[in-house]
C-alpha cells in the first residue's frame, strides 16, 4: 500500500473544505496583477504563512505558473525550511502520496546524496511545503511533487546535488520562504526591501544577510539559478500589516520569479 500523508494544516493555515479552499485561491488569482514574465518561467519564491496573511502574494507567483503549458506533465520541486525539527542536510519524505482537500498528489523521489536523505519526521508538522500544494493543484493540471525540507545544510553543496535535476525542461521550482519576522511595519519594510533587491538580482553574498526564515532554501536556489543561467524578477511584496494583521509586529512576504535567460 502507498504511504499517504494526510493534510495537517487544512482548517488552520487554509480552509479545510474543498469548496471554500477553491474559492479562496480563485479569488486571489483573480485579483492579483497579471503576470508579466517576459521569458519562460523556471521558478518562483513565495511565502508560506496562513492564506489570509500571505495568500495574495503567493498567488502572484502561481499566476505565472498558471500560464504554462497545461498539456505537459510537470515535475515540481518544492523546497522549504524545517520550522520544528532540527537536522543536518535536507530530507525527502517517505510518503508517496500527499493529500489536501483538493485531492491527492503523487510524490516523486529525488536521489539521495551526502546532503539528501529520506526521513518522514520533519514533514509531520511542517507547513512550509504543505501550504504550497493547494495552489499547485489549482494552477497545474498534471504534475508530480518533489518535496525537499531543508535543515542545516550548505546551500552551494546542495545546489550542486540539485542543479542537473532542476535544469530539465519539465522541472519547475517553488521555493517557500517568508521574509522578516516581528518587526514594526516601517522597520520590516526597510529590511525586506533588501531581500526584494538582492534575491532577484542573484546577489548571493548580500542575500546571506537578509531576514528570511527559509534563507537556506533561497540561497540554495540562487546558487542553482547562477549555475544553470537564470535571471530573476521582483513580482510583489506585502507584509501582514498590509493584509490581515496589525502594524506593530509584522511578517514580510515577497514574491520573485526566475526565468531562462535563453528563452
Amino acid at each position: 500500500m502507498e504511504i499517504i500523508r494526510k493534510p495537517v494544516f487544512s482548517g488552520t493555515f487554509y480552509p479545510g473544505e474543498k469548496d471554500s479552499l477553491e474559492y479562496m485561491i480563485d479569488e486571489y488569482l483573480k485579483i492579483c496583477k497579471i503576470c508579466e514574465c517576459k521569458k519562460p518561467l523556471k521558478a518562483i519564491i513565495v511565502p508560506h504563512a496562513g492564506y489570509i496573511y500571505s495568500g495574495i502574494i503567493a498567488a502572484e507567483g502561481y499566476k505565472c505558473i498558471e500560464k504554462l503549458d497545461q498539456k505537459k506533465h510537470w515535475k515540481v520541486l518544492v523546497m522549504g525550511p524545517s520550522h520544528f525539527v532540527q537536522f543536518k542536510g535536507a530530507v525527502i519524505p517517505e510518503s508517496e502520496i500527499w493529500e489536501t482537500p483538493l485531492g491527492q498528489v503523487k510524490i516523486g523521489k529525488l536521489p539521495t546524496t551526502k546532503n539528501i536523505t529520506e526521513d518522514e519526521e520533519p514533514y509531520k508538522k511542517e507547513h512550509s511545503l504543505e501550504v504550497q500544494v493547494p495552489f499547485l493543484q489549482k494552477v497545474l493540471k498534471d504534475f508530480t511533487l518533489y518535496p525537499l525540507c531543508l535543515g542545516d545544510v550548505d546551500p552551494e553543496s546542495l545546489a550542486n546535488d540539485l542543479k542537473n535535476f532542476v535544469n530539465q525542461d519539465d522541472v519547475l521550482v517553488v521555493v517557500s520562504s517568508d521574509l522578516s519576522h516581528y518587526f514594526d511595519y516601517k522597520k520590516a519594510k526597510k529590511l525586506d526591501n533588501e531581500a526584494n533587491k538582492y534575491i532577484p538580482a542573484l546577489d548571493i553574498e548580500k542575500a546571506k544577510n537578509v531576514e528570511a526564515c527559509g534563507i537556506r532554501s533561497v540561497l540554495t536556489f540562487m546558487h542553482i539559478a547562477k549555475k544553470i543561467g537564470l535571471e530573476g524578477q521582483f513580482i510583489d511584496y506585502k507584509n501582514s500589516g498590509d493584509t490581515a494583521g496589525d502594524k506593530d509586529r509584522v511578517v514580510g512576504y515577497g514574491c520573485y520569479a526566475f526565468m531562462k535567460t535563453n528563452g
